[in-house]
């Protein structure tokens, strides 16, 4: 089922960007944790539509619904069922477009796979399907801190400017939720050019994990690494991720790349937490590569579905820099892969 992600924390995310709703079912949350609907709603705030003029400005409340597998504030252990409501929809913005394959989209490979496809919004392709995946890992964070797992990332690059500081506290005091107030005023003027010019820009969003205990994942075909992989490269628009070092170790040798453990902690962390496959201890650290967002009002040749070509604007309200509301789905994603892994450790070690 490609709507399914997860093996003992299961979630499965529902709805079109521009249906009566979307949401998620969790089967896997441990019974007798405490969960406030407040913690739920907050990571949604982070992620809805509408929060500065770096985004869209679909002004979407995203208020969640909880239908089952709560009571009286507690996980039963049950299914459960999340919902939020679509209200600012338009879809009369993509009549237009209803008949051709808008460059850099999913119109045209959906087609030849179903068939059929909703073209209001990208329907199942549009990054609203996040808003399920998001609720989801909030249930996942609230878990893991129980077992003293923090999560925390940040857009650490917009285009060519870096940040080159790691201070949390930073992200979510600048609107472009880079953990450097310096580096995140420069992305700012980035993006805004970008949204003058009726154009969009991409970056790097880091996310990383603290307190995971050595352990975690499964070595050969289900490493920790590869699953990470799986779930951020499950995101919309991201095409590329980096584990610690990642890339950036091609350009090294071993003796410079290769962790020192002294007997309680690594020196280096060139390995982003994982060893073989397995969680070794360390911060676990994963970089997403977000391309530059495919809607994009500037002139542009699309194909359109009877073969022949057409010069189309995308209207509508759209994203210049995806990275800012990109954060917390990959924050999500993270703490979801890291229940799954608790979970599967617990039932392996008869451990809590």
């Amino acid at each position: 089922m490609s709507s399914s992600f997860g093996r003992l924390f299961v979630v499965t995310t529902f709805g079109e960007s521009h249906g009566p709703a979307v949401g998620v079912v969790v089967d896997g949350m441990p019974p007798g944790i405490a969960v406030e609907l407040a913690a739920i709603q907050r990571e949604l705030d982070r992620r809805r539509p509408g929060q500065s003029a770096l985004t869209t400005q679909r002004q979407e409340g995203d208020q969640v619904e909880i239908l089952s597998g709560i009571f009286d504030g507690v996980s039963l252990g049950t299914p459960i069922a999340m919902l939020v409501r679509n209200t600012d929809a338009r879809s009369g913005d993509y009549d237009a477009l209803k008949d051709v394959y808008r460059p850099g989209h999913a119109d045209y490979v959906y087609a030849q796979k179903y068939g059929v496809r909703d073209h209001r919004g990208g329907g199942r392709a549009s990054g609203r399907e996040t808003v399920g995946r998001v609720a989801a890992g909030a249930l996942a964070r609230i878990a893991l801190a129980t077992a003293g797992v923090e999560i925390m990332g940040g857009t650490v690059q917009v285009r060519h400017v870096k940040a080159t500081r790691r201070d949390w506290e930073q992200v979510e005091r600048n609107p472009v939720r880079a953990p450097d107030a310096t580096a995140a005023r420069e992305m700012a003027t980035v993006i805004e050019a970008a949204r003058e010019r009726h154009d969009s820009v991409g970056g790097i969003v880091e996310v990383v994990a603290t307190g995971v205990p050595a352990g975690w994942g499964d070595p050969t075909m289900a490493k920790l690494d590869a699953l990470l992989g799986a779930a951020m490269l499950s995101i919309p628009a991201t095409k590329g991720v980096e584990i610690g070092g990642g890339f950036g170790m091609c350009e090294l040798e071993g003796s410079l790349t290769n962790d020192v453990f002294d007997g309680h902690q690594y020196l280096t962390n060139f390995a982003g937490g994982i060893s073989g496959g397995i969680s070794n201890g360390a911060d676990i650290v994963v970089r997403v590569a977000v391309r530059p967002a495919t809607s994009i009002g500037k002139p542009q040749s699309a194909a359109t579905a009877e073969g022949g070509r057409r010069i189309i604007e995308i209207q509508g309200r759209h994203d210049p820099c995806i990275c800012p509301r990109a954060v917390p789905v990959a924050e999500s994603m993270m703490a979801i892969v890291l229940i799954d892994a608790w979970l599967r450790q617990r039932a392996l070690r008869n451990t809590p």
